[in-house]
């Protein structure tokens, strides 16, 4: 691998490779030429309700062969904070039938007994209602022994045409509120402890890697974290204009229309003359 080129690029899913159903223009031809350039590709989600295999599925299905191994999820991220940090914890899980699956799988006990529960984790939850509510502020606010995690910070769910779901945000801040607790941990982007999970398993420079996503506070802010490069994409939640205004922790490095300016942008080896403390568009990063 060239010294003037990233090893690793880091992709966020929905808004980035594809929206909804459909694949973004240049997508498929962007990652095939990045593998073939001889750099890993990666993917990451904070979406909860799917497991890396479903994505892979879905990616191959969509022109992009995937495995599994290439693709890390919230859902990864939590159960690994869980054992790691919280082992032999029961655990409530407010989520969908994803998160309830990668618990068990991981041999994690799960309960509805407030009285038995050490750990609340909140998610993005279509069946969220009140009675789930009132087991998590029982066991957090009455028999003052749980805490709070979340899958992921997002606030809600993009869906083609501008249309969005509430996520896991939504189900936290409605048991913060219940239990005047805070959430001990988040997963997902922009968390370290994210990157963590993942360099850990491939072995990744955050230096020599690129995040590669549509939006500011989970995309850019995880890079930014970490100290890879970020690619900023405009296909998803952000709008030109936005980086500018974006802090710095939340900057990215390169603003690109679409996803396929990464290509030419891999050739050049132009990120290895990019100022790390500022935004640059793709035409001024290759100038």
């Amino acid at each position: 691998m060239r010294a003037d080129v990233p090893d690793a690029y880091l992709f966020d899913l929905d808004g980035t490779i594809y929206l909804g159903g459909g694949l973004l223009p240049g997508a498929r031809d962007t990652v095939i030429e990045l593998r073939e350039a001889g750099a890993t590709v990666l993917f990451c989600s904070n979406n909860p309700t799917k497991t890396p295999g479903d994505y892979a599925e879905k990616l191959t299905a969509l022109g992009i062969p995937t495995d599994e191994r290439d693709v890390y999820t919230s859902l990864v991220a939590t159960v690994e904070w869980i054992t790691r940090h919280r082992p032999g914890a029961t655990v409530f899980p407010i989520g969908e039938q994803s998160l309830l699956g990668a618990l068990i799988a991981a041999g994690i006990t799960v309960s509805e007994d407030p009285e038995a529960i050490d750990l609340v984790v909140a998610s993005y939850d279509r069946h969220f209602d009140y009675r789930k509510l009132q087991i998590a502020f029982d066991a957090i606010w009455m028999h003052k022994r749980a805490e709070l995690v979340a899958t992921n910070p997002d606030r809600y769910c993009p869906f083609p045409g501008g249309r969005g779901e509430p996520d896991a945000a939504c189900v936290t801040a409605a048991i913060e509120a219940g239990t005047g607790t805070r959430c001990v941990a988040v997963f997902g982007k922009p968390s370290v402890d994210f990157f963590d999970v993942i360099a850990g398993a491939r072995g990744l420079d955050p230096q020599r890697t690129v995040m590669v996503g549509d939006r500011l506070a989970t995309d850019m802010a995880f890079g930014r974290a970490w100290g890879a490069g970020t690619a900023l994409v405009l296909t998803g939640e952000a709008q030109p204009g936005d980086a500018e205004l974006a802090p710095g922790a939340e900057r990215p490095h390169v603003v690109l229309s679409g996803i396929d300016q990464l290509v030419d942008l891999h050739r050049s080896g132009a990120w290895s003359r990019l100022e790390r403390d500022l935004t640059t568009t793709e035409r001024e990063a290759a100038a």
